[in-house]
């Protein structure tokens, strides 16, 4: 079915399902991250609205189980939004150099997240293309979480958006899952390096290299991935 994505500043005609809800983040990390893959990511600016479809992610556990993620050291005032209610859009920037954007899963005070790794723009290419100058091929657009985050013009002031919302100028919704998903280990960390907690859809060429290991700055929900 083709809906009418909701927004307040025009409409953007895709095949996307209903907004994500609350219930379907609210098991384990592990299980719903896999579970966000073909789901959609659409944004809603004034210049117009982008949507792509996830096909990469990461997941990020609770304070004190998982050593790579920013919760690790509980609600720190970086992390303060992973203990908040699922479908909060966590914004940080990575190395100093570009954004990256997790989606808050779990119950309320749990310090889960999914870092978005990688999607495939489906709707709005042409802006997409003019946050993203340097991409010479659309497989290229959405390619990493840096690539990502740029192409739906994702950054600070985005930080603790209500991705469940309709009128959200970031929404997260459902989509058809991938025919088959693979697991592998997480990117750019130096720590719990042997869980498999990256998800991706083997079919698609939007997925992000792998890249194993890198500098550990201060953990992360993503901390330490390449762009």
């Amino acid at each position: 079915m083709v809906d009418v994505v909701p927004g307040g500043r025009g409409s953007l005609t895709v095949d996307v399902g209903p907004s994500v809800t609350a219930e379907q983040l609210l098991g384990p990390v592990d299980v719903v991250a896999p579970s966000l893959l073909g789901c959609w990511v659409v944004t809603d600016r004034p210049e117009g609205q982008v949507a792509l479809r996830l096909t990469e992610v990461e997941a990020y556990s609770g304070a004190g189980e998982d050593p790579a993620s920013h919760a690790h050291r509980g609600p720190t005032p970086r992390a303060a939004i992973m203990f908040g209610p699922p479908g909060r859009l966590y914004v940080y920037f990575s190395y100093g150099v570009h954004w990256c954007a997790n989606v808050v899963v779990g119950p309320e005070g749990r310090g889960s997240a999914v870092l978005l790794r990688a999607g495939e723009v489906v709707a709005g290419e042409s802006l997409a293309r003019s946050h993203r100058p340097a991409a010479r091929v659309s497989r290229d657009l959405a390619r990493g979480p840096a690539r990502l985050t740029q192409a739906l013009a994702i950054g600070p002031d985005d930080r603790g958006a209500d991705l469940l919302d309709p009128a959200s100028p970031v929404r997260l919704h459902t989509g058809p899952p991938p025919a088959t998903v693979s697991a592998g280990p997480r990117v750019g960390i130096s720590v719990a390096t042997d869980l498999p907690w990256r998800f991706w859809d083997p079919a698609s060429d939007t997925v992000s290299a792998f890249r194993p290991g890198g500098r550990r700055r201060g953990g992360g929900a993503g901390a330490g991935s390449t762009p």
